[in-house]
């Protein structure tokens, strides 16, 4: 717990965290890139051989199957609106990594809000999806929560 308190600690681990998120970020904006230049049925391809491997020596693998089957179904729509949620997404998040970097203290309680919010989205899709991923990212953006609010109030303690 004394390792908590530590201000060194918990800064480290916040600027650790931002890094993390940032990097989640960029790979949204170039995943987004990528699902507006490629069609779908260049997705199909491209997924038929990667699992191809992996269907010859178990036509029943499960991540393999699904893949190719939610491939298969990808409509331009869908697939141009997960390039805009990716996009969309990735850019606001980029803006206030840049923010909380530079310490500006009116980012500290907008990241909060709006991690929070993307929290309640991924527990919403976690229920429809079960994505062991989702439940990553929401613990990751748990922690920055956590980790944004104490940088936050030392932050304002030394405003004071």
């Amino acid at each position: 717990m004394k390792m908590l308190r530590d201000t060194r600690f918990t800064h480290a681990a916040f600027r650790i965290s931002l890094i993390l998120k940032g990097a989640f970020a960029t790979a949204e904006v170039a995943a987004s890139i990528f699902a507006y230049i490629v069609e779908p049925r260049q997705v199909v391809e491209l997924l038929k051989g990667i699992t191809e491997t992996e269907l010859a020596t178990d036509p029943q693998d499960f991540v393999a199957n699904h893949l190719l089957h939610a491939a298969q179904h990808l409509s331009l729509g869908t697939q141009h609106f997960a390039a805009f949620y990716l996009l969309s997404h990735g850019i606001v998040k980029l803006w206030l990594i840049i923010g909380l970097w530079r310490r500006k203290s009116g980012y500290y309680p907008t990241a909060i809000l709006i991690f929070s919010l993307f929290i309640l989205y991924q527990i919403y899709r976690f229920i429809l999806t079960h994505s062991p991923f989702l439940i990553a990212i929401t613990i990751l953006d748990g922690v920055v929560i956590w980790l944004t609010y104490i940088e936050y109030r030392q932050l304002r303690t030394h405003m004071r």
